[in-house]
């Protein structure tokens, strides 16, 4: 039964013009649709893809835009057609909120690779008629279609569960889906927001995994998470020391790497995982790829049903991420320490204070 949601103003952070710092605005939620979930948010997690999209750098956008797709928070409301959710729920959304539902990715419920490109929670119009641009979690409140939105487990910290609905999935699908597990060697390159995340649901799938960093910095931390060693890649010798051992090897980090050194470190058939986004194409040399049969390839985060499992996975495992949380008005000094890589690990926004 729907409870009475019309569309109602909520508070919000958000940009107002390209690359300004990010202040209050009113934004406004579509009424309630039969297919609807209406969510009150606790938590909102700030992610780097945030900064680099209220910056600017990744193009105009619609105005106000208002970042966030780490999203939990309690079920306010649900529509008459909405069957896995009821009112008091602690539900969460990730990095999107549709997607046409009909092509091959979709129906394997791989919704991130939609063939016509899954609806992001914000900065985009959205499917539907009316085409309103979506707009995030840094707000009070949210309207998400049913499919796409996940149940938060009860046993996990809602505020450092956050962040899993981006640096949790983006690692758990392709980990599984590289057969990361007992008996395998996983590199993690970077130790940053995603990278720790990593490191932890790559220790709790039973691979043994190693940390490529460039600095020392993190060395105890890594080890703490359940790695068995740290690396530090500015070591000039690194590579020959870990040549052809790794079976997957997961890149986090968003700068140009020397990419064939990377390649060389795999056994054979090891893949090589970007998950980053860096500006320069890669340059590789085809022999290091054929001649242990090696991959190179990349990796969105996964489907709704597949956030689910990783979800119930990191319950299981006691896995959230390592966070700071922080209040509204705290937003912009945290994306200039995000940026300048001052937190560890993640920043989570308690929504009370929008």
């Amino acid at each position: 039964m729907t409870t009475p949601h019309h569309s109602l103003p909520v508070r919000a952070w958000g940009v107002t013009a390209t690359a300004q710092p990010l202040e209050p605005v009113t934004i406004t939620r579509r009424e309630l649709r039969a297919d609807d979930v209406s969510i009150d948010i606790e938590f909102s997690g700030i992610c780097h893809s945030d900064i680099h999209t209220a910056s600017g750098e990744w193009g105009e956008r619609e105005y106000p835009l208002v970042p966030g797709h780490e999203i939990i928070g309690r079920v306010a409301a649900v529509g008459d057609a909405v069957t896995r959710y009821q009112v008091g729920d602690r539900v969460g959304v990730g990095c999107f909120v549709n997607s046409c539902g009909t092509c091959e990715p979709c129906l394997a419920g791989q919704h991130s690779y939609c063939v016509t490109g899954p609806v992001p929670t914000y900065g985009q119009p959205d499917r539907y008629a009316d085409g309103d641009i979506t707009r995030g979690g840094y707000s009070q409140a949210i309207v998400v279609k049913e499919d796409f939105v996940v149940r938060i487990p009860d046993t996990l910290d809602p505020a450092a569960a956050a962040p899993l609905l981006c640096a949790g999935i983006t690692t758990y699908s392709p980990l599984k889906h590289h057969g990361a597990g007992p008996g395998k060697k996983v590199g993690i390159i970077g130790l940053g927001g995603i990278g720790h995340v990593a490191v932890k649901i790559a220790v709790a799938m039973g691979a043994e995994v190693v940390v490529f960093s460039h600095s020392t910095a993190k060395r105890e931390d890594a080890l703490k998470f359940g790695a068995v060693e740290h690396v530090s890649t500015a070591d000039p010798d690194f590579a020959m020391q870990w040549h052809g051992q790794f079976d997957v090897i997961l890149n986090t980090v968003s700068v140009d790497l020397e990419i064939p050194t990377y390649l060389s470190l795999l056994r054979f058939d090891g893949a090589l995982v970007a998950l980053g986004l860096p500006a320069a194409p890669m340059q590789v040399p085809t022999r290091l790829l054929t001649s242990q049969r090696r991959t190179l390839t990349g990796s969105l985060v996964g489907g709704i049903p597949e956030t689910q499992e990783m979800l119930d996975f990191c319950a299981h495992h006691n896995i959230t991420a390592e966070i700071e949380l922080i209040v509204a008005s705290q937003i912009n000094e945290a994306y200039e320490r995000t940026i300048n890589a001052d937190v560890r690990y993640r920043f989570v926004i308690d929504a009370s204070t929008f």
